[in-house]
């Protein structure tokens, strides 16, 4: 950044944030780290799947990503340049437990405890995530998330993760979107493992929920204090007319994307309509005692990951993903292969997701009337768009545009009363965008795959004053 660029400003924000508000980006450890064979790294599921034809964009591979496992510093030195107070990262399981379970793997943990400590030294808070969809693949050759033990094998290693760097990070995010997780991994195919087979997709993601209760109940008997995070990703949903069929494919959508996680982690229950839902794909007989008990320990910040709006129908004829993978896929709906996604009349990103900043309140409101008071995260927000490099800048006009209005829906929340104690962007960097390679861009900072340049957009700069100003100047016109 330039001395005219970084300059601090001197404006007062219209719309403040309280004080102490986190400001954030956040990346994930598959789409930056790279150094995929590099001082004793496992094979995860994701290393498997882009070696498969056709599964990814391009033939694109996450070898190299970003390099971020040997630039790691100098990324931190632009995450410092931001102004960022936090930065949410994920841990990559094959490298700290090649197996995924027994044996651990210290030139790993070591590259971690050096991450947190060049963050702690620019006085960035260290948001941790411990799953980001990069199961080993000798857990998947034994079953994967489909697998009761599974779960298990997660809680051994969130102890021994928060066993090497509790004394360094606080704030702990157990399993990062599960429903992604489950339904684009084992029902669409379109995330690793690959497969496609519904009634296993089911169970997937009730592992993962139970998978984030183990782990809740490990890190807490390690660390009362600890601060411990829920992750799901949140729609806004609504039919595409008032038709009793289009009425009912929102309420399955909802059901499925939203109601299942949040009723499992906050209330202890699955709701009894998406159990139905989901009794003609196959027989709910995994559920076992106690189950839903550990699923609802208690924690204490609900992380929301938000995009988009989804608008559905129930009648034929319509689209049948709004996000369909680049390279086909099946459905991620077991149950639910009827419903189809449409335009509802919005703008869109690049990735043909719909723009609806007033979804994000809508969503934030919805939980904090409809389930038990828990403090919130915006933990994932962003867009792509096609960037263009441009005399050596990027003006990225549109996703500066995109966080602005969310971030105006998140001041409105907080003026409302509902207890938003933060926001990371997404993503800090361009980066492996999963089954579409690198051909999609989040990044506040482009990144030239070739010569892994780094090149903050001009909405990192935004970003940067808005943080610095503590709040956005005022009303859109």
């Amino acid at each position: 950044m330039t001395t005219q660029e970084t300059q601090p400003q001197t404006d007062i924000p219209a719309l403040a944030f309280p004080t102490g508000f986190v400001w954030g980006a956040a990346t994930s450890a598959y789409q930056i780290e790279g150094a995929t064979g590099a001082d004793g790294r496992g094979t995860s599921i994701w290393d498997t799947f882009v070696r498969q034809p056709g599964r990814v964009l391009n033939g694109d591979d996450a070898d190299v990503a970003i390099d971020h496992y040997r630039r790691y510093r100098d990324d931190v030195a632009v995450m410092a340049d931001l102004g960022l107070t936090a930065y949410r990262f994920s841990v990559s399981w094959p490298r700290i437990m090649p197996q995924g379970a027994g044996e651990v793997n210290q030139a790993g943990l070591d590259f971690y405890r050096r991450l947190v400590d060049e963050l702690l030294a620019n006085g960035i808070e260290p948001w941790l995530t411990l799953y980001h969809w990069d199961l080993p693949q000798a857990l998947e050759d034994l079953g994967g998330w489909p697998a009761r033990d599974t779960s298990k094998r997660f809680a051994d290693f969130a102890a021994c993760v928060h066993q090497a760097l509790g004394d360094r990070v606080k704030n702990w995010s157990t399993v990062n979107e599960p429903w992604c997780a489950a339904f684009l991994g084992y029902s669409s195919g379109e995330h690793a493992p690959g497969r496609r087979e519904p009634a296993a997709s089911i169970r997937a993601a009730h592992h993962l929920n139970l998978a984030h209760g183990l782990a809740v109940q490990a890190l807490r008997a390690q660390d009362a204090d600890a601060r411990i995070c829920g992750s799901v990703n949140l729609y806004a949903i609504s039919p595409a007319s008032e038709d009793a069929a289009d009425l009912d494919a929102a309420r399955r959508i909802d059901g499925l994307q939203n109601r299942f996680f949040l009723d499992a982690l906050l209330k202890g229950s699955y709701p009894q309509d998406v159990l139905e839902d989901l009794s003609a794909v196959a027989p709910i007989d995994f559920v076992q005692d106690g189950d839903m008990e550990i699923i609802s320990t208690p924690f204490d910040t609900l992380m929301v990951n938000y995009y988009s709006r989804f608008t559905v129908s129930g009648k034929p004829g319509g689209a049948a993903s709004a996000a369909a993978a680049p390279t086909g896929a099946g459905s991620p709906w077991p149950g639910n292969e009827h419903v189809s996604f449409v335009n509802g009349g919005r703008p869109v990103t690049s990735m043909g997701w719909e723009i609806d900043d007033l979804g994000l309140l809508e969503v934030l409101q919805r939980v904090a009337t409809e389930y038990p008071s828990i403090p919130l995260v915006i933990s994932e927000n962003g867009a792509a768009f096609e960037d263009v490099v441009l005399d050596g800048a990027v003006d990225d006009q549109e996703r500066l545009a995109y966080i602005e209005a969310h971030l105006r829906s998140c001041h409105a929340a907080i003026q409302a009363g509902i207890p938003l104690k933060g926001y990371f962007a997404w993503s800090l960097m361009d980066n492996f965008e999963w089954a579409w390679g690198y051909g999609k861009r989040f990044g506040l900072v482009y990144v030239d795959y070739e010569t892994q340049r780094r090149t903050p957009k001009s909405s990192a700069f935004w970003y940067a004053d808005t943080i610095r100003r503590g709040g956005l100047l005022g009303p859109a016109e």
